[in-house]
């Protein structure tokens, strides 16, 4: 296994349609339509963060407990899921971005992203 590096976890972000980098709080995040659905929460600490549904945050942490696990407080309840980087890779990094992206895009948007 190789594990996804910040660089590897930013470029999975912008490869998906009308992405944007931006920063919020000093850090990196990855917005589309002008709204967050990933981040890297703090460069060097090896963690990226996801914005899923709470049910879709459920089946990561049951899935892989090892590498995905909720924020703390309201922001977790919410779905904000962290990802360890150094615990998996980019195959199971993507389906998760992919489901941030779609439910933070617009719905023109959507549509226009497959499943692999």
């Amino acid at each position: 296994m190789s594990a996804v590096t910040e660089d590897e976890f930013r470029r999975a972000a912008l490869s998906l349609p009308e992405t944007a980098e931006g920063a919020h709080m000093d850090h990196p995040d990855f917005r589309v339509g002008g709204k967050i659905f990933a981040s890297i929460p703090r460069a060097g600490e090896g963690r990226g963060m996801v914005k899923v549904t709470p049910s879709q945050q459920a089946a990561l942490v049951r899935d892989k407990p090892d590498v995905f696990q909720p924020a703390n407080g309201a922001w977790g309840r919410q779905g904000c899921t962290y990802v360890r980087l150094g615990a998996t890779t980019l195959r199971a990094v993507r389906p998760a971005l992919r489901d941030a992206w779609r439910n933070t895009a617009p719905k023109r948007l959507s549509a226009r992203l497959g499943d692999d």
